[in-house]
């Protein structure tokens, strides 16, 4: 690995290509924003760049602060791949949503989710300039994305991805993963894979897993689907990995709500196949009195769900897949 790690690691405004000799990988950071001390708040860049030309993919993750899965799937991606054998360039950043990382929070530290407001505003407030600035300094230089998530505080997900199946190079990205569910999502919630789009940019969402944690098995998924794609892109030269495992295609989902609070049971698993009229949860008072049942609407497959018992009105239920 032709890098030192004793090195400085240099302060950038703007990710530029040319910053990164051919058949090297630096770090870098990438000053966003400052703090009330004037001090720069930057984002970490692992830059690995081959020999020979090729596309520049980038890889994101955290961009909620405690989704932690995706760092360590682009750390082991970086110690993966070899430089010599590069064709195009792998840019990782395994935190987005600094200040969130640091307080071990979703949210950026104005309450905001950053991933409902891209691409940002120039002149807007601290969480739009700051995903302003992420945007125009890093995102428009790459040429395909990949976004890493989790599931949120108090639910868990299955490993699936969030693409726009009607564009030809997104459905192929997405197939690539080998992933438990794909649900054709097009990029229209403000998210950072829809500002990727809109600068026509192919990208896809991968929800790896659980958050606040590491899990060795869908982190190594994580990987194997990065990998599939950068073969695929002729970045790498190796054999596509494929699985027994049969994908299930979804033409959209939904979460289900309760109506009112309580405590709450959920006896379905993720990847659950359930029926329309299937029983999903059932709500109890504090006295373990029966206030409610809820039952699926739709044919479907769990996708994720809440496992945090303690429930308020229009708590979410789970997250339910609605097949093709």
């Amino acid at each position: 690995m032709q890098i030192d790690n004793n090195s400085e690691v240099k302060m950038i405004m703007d990710f530029n290509l040319e910053d990164t000799p051919r058949g090297k990988r630096k770090h870098y950071w990438l000053k966003i924003i400052s703090d009330g001390f004037s001090n720069p708040i930057c984002i970490p860049l692992m830059v690995m760049r081959g020999f020979k030309d090729g596309p520049i993919l980038g890889v994101t993750a955290a961009v909620h602060g405690n989704e932690l899965n995706g760092i360590s799937v682009i750390q082991r991606l970086f110690n993966e791949v070899s430089v010599e054998e590069l064709s195009g360039t792998i840019v990782g950043v395994p935190v987005v949503n600094v200040p969130a990382f640091e307080r071990k929070k979703r949210r950026f530290n104005d309450g905001v989710d950053i991933n409902h407001i891209m691409p940002g505003i120039e002149n807007g407030n601290v969480s739009q300039v700051y995903a302003y600035r992420f945007v125009n300094r890093f995102i428009k230089h790459i040429d395909y994305l990949l976004d890493l998530h989790t599931a949120s505080t108090g639910r868990i997900n299955s490993y699936y991805i969030r693409a726009d199946m009607d564009d030809p190079k997104v459905k192929r990205m997405a197939k690539l993963q080998n992933a438990d569910i794909i649900v054709h999502n097009p990029p229209l919630d403000g998210t950072l894979r829809g500002a990727a789009d809109d600068l026509g940019i192919p990208a896809i969402t991968l929800e790896v897993g659980n958050p606040s944690t590491f899990q060795k098995k869908l982190i190594r998924s994580g990987i194997d689907g990065i990998q599939n794609v950068m073969c695929d892109l002729g970045m790498i030269q190796d054999e596509i990995i494929s699985t027994e495992r049969q994908t299930v295609e979804c033409k959209k989902s939904q979460w289900i709500y309760t109506d009112s609070g309580g405590l709450l049971t959920i006896p379905v698993e993720i990847r659950q196949m359930v029926k329309k009229g299937e029983l999903i949860a059932v709500l109890r008072d504090i006295f373990g009195n029966k206030m409610n049942e809820y039952f699926s609407p739709h044919d479907g497959i769990v996708i994720g769900k809440s496992v945090s018992p303690v429930n308020q009105s229009g708590g979410r239920i789970l997250h339910l897949g609605i097949l093709k």
